[in-house]
């Protein structure tokens, strides 16, 4: 868990507030142009699941964006519903998910980036960061049942997507089977990581 004075930091400021979600918004551009050459081979619904780490970031900017109404403020006065509970949710399972699949990823197929500068260690380091914005967002969402076992249910129907369908990002090589196996079980830790990183949501 990051601690909660550098997370005040980040997200009760509006200049550090801003930055992140610049920073948000510019990473998911550029991991869009990544994906974009292989795009018109997917079925435009699908896009969502087939954008990866650009749809993780998409979540975590909406989720960092309900903060903007809040700018000032300690982060405890933050409202907090089911629907809100769903989206950071969403967007921390997301986050870690995509964030440890790609130094994995990468990992297996070592040989076919490494030493590259930009597409191994600048990919693996942006996307290990993605692990750390996630454990922002448990200071000011919380999670309900619900939220989890969606999450787990999204996580799942895309990998089945992935690697049952053929549409898991590019890669410079086959993914075999060892993939799609820690693939699946990284969906499921990312779920439980989110159960022990969020409060529960009071009924309302």
């Amino acid at each position: 868990m990051i601690p909660r004075t550098y997370a005040r930091y980040y997200l009760e400021n509006t200049p550090s507030l801003l930055w992140l979600l610049g920073v948000n918004i510019l990473a998911m551009l550029v991991g869009v142009r990544f994906y974009v050459e292989t795009m018109p081979e997917v079925p435009t619904f699908l896009w969502i699941f087939y954008l990866d780490s650009p749809a993780a970031l998409f979540l975590a900017t909406l989720s960092l964006l309900t903060l903007l109404t809040n700018l000032g403020n300690p982060l405890e006065g933050l409202p907090q519903n089911r629907a809100l509970a769903y989206l950071h949710t969403l967007a921390f399972v997301w986050l870690v998910k995509y964030g440890l699949w790609t130094f994995v990823a990468l990992n297996l197929g070592f040989s076919a980036y490494f030493p590259d500068l930009y597409d191994y260690w600048f990919i693996v380091i942006t996307h290990l960061a993605f692990v750390l914005e996630a454990y922002l967002i448990p200071h000011y969402g919380k999670t309900t049942k619900g939220a989890l076992g969606l999450s787990l249910v999204l996580l799942l129907l895309n990998d089945l997507l992935d690697y049952g369908f053929g549409y898991h990002p590019p890669l410079r090589y086959e993914p075999g089977l060892l993939l799609p196996i820690v693939t699946v079980l990284l969906s499921i830790f990312s779920v439980w990581l989110a159960s022990r990183a969020f409060n529960r949501l009071e009924s309302v």
